[in-house]
């Protein structure tokens, strides 16, 4: 009997240290989130040769449940000599796919105006990624976005950067 209460007792102290794990890594909604990343852009003319550069962006949002965020970008820099990156903003939502806990992938769609030197366009916009956390409240990701797709050119752009819940 007595090793049936050490056991019983065993058992209900570690069923209560899982129960104090997982709510202690459960978010609690909505949830803000900043973010800075590495902007590898391209405009890719339909006559003529592509042009690439590398800007900044910064994100930001707010994530409302496990599958579903409102996020901003505001990013700019960089030239290939013919064209230069003023600014590009936009605002998306944003579905995402929990594969674990610590791994999301998602998917963007919104409109983006985007302001080069020599034009300044609209349009929606639509793009993937993924994140990875590396801390409770930090995590590396990367997109890949379609930013314009303008009757004569498409603007695209890959990022790599960091981001931070609060």
């Amino acid at each position: 009997m007595k090793r049936l209460t050490l056991a019983a007792t065993t058992a209900a102290l570690f069923a209560a240290g899982a129960v104090t794990t997982a709510q202690a890594q459960q978010a609690f909604y909505p949830q803000p989130y900043i973010g800075g990343d590495a902007m590898f852009w391209e405009v890719n003319p339909d006559n003529g040769s592509s042009r690439d550069s590398v800007g900044l962006r910064l994100n930001g949002g707010m994530q409302f449940n496990d599958y579903f965020a409102v996020e901003a970008h505001l990013g700019g820099g960089g030239s290939d000599g013919a064209a230069e990156l003023d600014s590009l903003i936009g605002a998306y939502g944003k579905g995402i796919l929990p594969i674990s806990q610590e791994f999301r992938l998602y998917g963007l769609a919104g409109f983006t105006e985007v302001d080069f030197d020599i034009d300044r366009e609209s349009g929606f916009s639509y793009g993937a990624g993924a994140e990875f956390d590396v801390a409770p409240n930090l995590a590396l990701g990367a997109d890949y976005m379609r930013y314009l797709d303008e009757s004569n050119y498409t603007f695209d752009a890959a990022s790599v950067g960091v981001r931070y819940r609060f």
